[in-house]
């Protein structure tokens, strides 16, 4: 399995960030597959962010709940995280990985998308 996140590097403040995760090499419907987002701010360490199961059941962070969400678009393989309202403290590496939940744990990671929040 192949993850391969997209989205703009730059986002103001108070707006919202859309980020995209392309699955490839197997469908984000298949049995046992968890797709979540997870971000790694700067000097920091990682924070689980959202998910989204192959049943499209949802998951979130609590911290994060009000301003996140997450969908899939299954015609493209593709699932999206949405925050609003961005601060300077959501500049951080956002990445989409695959935990696959049958006979033990395996995860695939995206190689990160870098979103800074500026002005």
């Amino acid at each position: 399995v192949q993850l391969q996140e997209s989205g703009p590097g730059l986002v103001k403040p108070s707006q919202t960030l859309s980020l995209t995760c392309t699955v490839s090499g197997g469908s984000i419907t298949t049995n046992y597959y968890y797709w979540s987002w997870i971000r790694q701010p700067p000097g920091k360490g990682l924070e689980w962010i959202r998910a989204i199961g192959y049943s499209g059941s949802t998951h979130y962070s609590p911290s994060l709940k009000s301003r996140t969400s997450i969908f899939r678009d299954t015609s493209k393989n593709q699932f999206t995280l949405q925050m609003n309202g961005l601060k300077p403290e959501d500049t951080a590496v956002y990445y989409c990985n695959a935990d696959v939940h049958y006979l033990g744990t395996t995860t695939y990671w995206g190689q990160g998308t870098q979103v800074t929040v500026s002005s």
